[in-house]
């Protein structure tokens, strides 16, 4: 692809030039400020949000997120209107979105009627300043904000309509080809997490070699164990610790279902984090901490230092003559032995099912004699690291391709590369799929006070 032939020079800061035969025109020749508010009719109209990944319908059965008393002063929005968030730009991480919805958006949002234009090539022009946050000269105040009279004063670049059109088809076909090879390479990883689960769970549960005698163990979940290996229940190999923090003044530790039990100032996002820690649980460097309310998701973690954890987590001492900490933790956290933490858990409904220490005690779990423990660790250990390095590839790749985009966006809404004549074979857009394998579920203190 090529730029086009000629160009002129713009007055706007934040783009030196664009294409000779494209124009210059102001906001307000093709956004009409709309403000009509659901009052009473708030039934009629579905909440949206305005997000990184544009404007969705938000689950408000999920609890997430901050609702007002009423939504009386919500801004009604139709398929095809854009919305601003023109105050703190600086710090939102997405201030522009076109709604394919009709609903309902924070009264806080400007929301602009399109016309003379097509939709899609406007958002994704104010797509690409937003990257960049490019319209800072545009702000006032402390707050960053941008004046709606000042923002229908600006010009936007305005391509001949069908260019606009093909234009937007272009980048529809780009970033979903993008889009589809991100969701191939995060199957991939999806793929590369089940096999490892599958074969750790294996090793912890046979040994790492094949031609051994065998026994029956008698556990179900365990099957056939070589013959010189024992099983014993968990009441013989780690017993419960309840210490508490007099001043809650030791190094406060949080359970990440990513990184496993963390001081609060490794983890990725702040946390709504206690008054006081007085009275929370002290744990000691190798204890096993166990989330009561999420163990059948295997969520727990061998601590890595000395700290004050949630009072409803429990605090499990290895039997370091009978199992080693890593061990005991990777049995417990492996495939197979997640249906015997399941079915142990007691509660009405899940999210508030618990498993408690005596029934966590009567798990039986496979004993290698502690050299072989040792062993199987070493092994498993090594195969994390290469799978990790593979997993680091794909995702530098998932990332280069991400990274592509708003590049993508940039060289076609501001002229630097001409997409006139480039046949565009009939696509459906593909949006980029979710990582859900990774998102956070993470439990601590729950901004609770604790006192003994």
């Amino acid at each position: 692809m090529k730029p086009y032939p000629d160009y002129f020079i713009t007055p706007l800061p934040w783009l030196p030039n664009i294409p000779a035969h494209w124009e210059l025109v102001r906001n307000k020749n093709i956004f009409e400020e709309t403000k009509d508010v659901v009052g009473d009719d708030i039934d009629a109209y579905p909440l949206l949000s305005l997000t990184t990944k544009g404007i969705i319908l938000h689950d408000v059965a999920s609890g997430k997120g901050k609702f007002p008393k009423d939504f009386n002063t919500y801004k009604i929005v139709k398929p095809g209107d854009m919305a601003f968030c023109l105050f703190d730009i600086d710090e939102t991480p997405r201030t522009v979105g076109l709604s394919q919805y009709n609903g309902m958006l924070t009264g806080a949002y400007t929301i602009f009627h399109v016309a003379n234009i097509n939709p899609h090539y406007a958002y994704y022009y104010y797509l690409l300043l937003d990257n960049v946050k490019a319209m800072r000269p545009l702000y006032s105040g402390l707050r960053k904000t941008i004046n709606a009279g000042t923002f229908l004063s600006c010009k936007l670049p305005l391509p001949p309509r069908p260019e606009q059109d093909q234009i937007v088809r272009f980048w529809d076909w780009k970033v979903s080809s993008i889009n589809r090879l991100i969701s191939i390479k995060r199957k991939q990883i999806a793929l590369l997490h089940e096999r490892q689960r599958v074969y750790i769970s294996h090793i912890v549960t046979h040994g790492l070699h094949n031609n051994v005698s065998t026994k029956n163990s008698g556990v179900e979940w365990i099957g056939d164990i070589p013959e010189h290996w024992q099983t014993m229940r968990c009441k013989y190999l780690l017993s419960e610790r309840d210490e508490r923090s007099q001043e809650g003044q030791e190094q406060h530790l949080s359970m990440s279902q990513k990184y496993g039990l963390v001081p609060d100032s490794q983890l990725d996002e702040r946390r709504m984090l206690s008054e006081s820690y007085a009275g929370g649980k002290l744990c000691y460097k190798d204890d096993l901490v166990l989330n009561r309310l999420k163990a059948h998701l295997g969520v727990f973690a061998l601590s890595p230092q000395s700290g004050v954890i949630s009072p409803d987590y429990t605090v499990l001492i290895p039997n370091r003559e009978r199992v080693l900490p890593t061990f005991a933790e990777t049995v417990l956290k492996s495939v197979r032995c997640r249906g015997e933490l399941r079915i142990r858990v007691r509660g009405i409904i899940e999210g508030f099912w618990r498993l408690y220490t005596d029934d966590f005690n009567t798990i039986v779990l496979p004993v290698p004699p502690i050299e072989e423990q040792a062993e199987i660790m070493e092994y498993i250990i090594e195969f994390r690291d290469k799978t990790k390095k593979y997993e680091d590839n794909l995702t530098q790749e998932i990332s280069t391709l991400q990274e592509f985009k708003p590049r993508l966006i940039s060289d076609m809404v501001i002229g630097k590369i001409d997409v006139r004549g480039i046949e565009i074979p009939e696509c459906e857009f593909v949006e980029e799929t979710v990582d859900t394998e990774n998102d956070e579920s993470m439990e601590g203190m729950e901004g609770e006070t604790y006192e003994e």
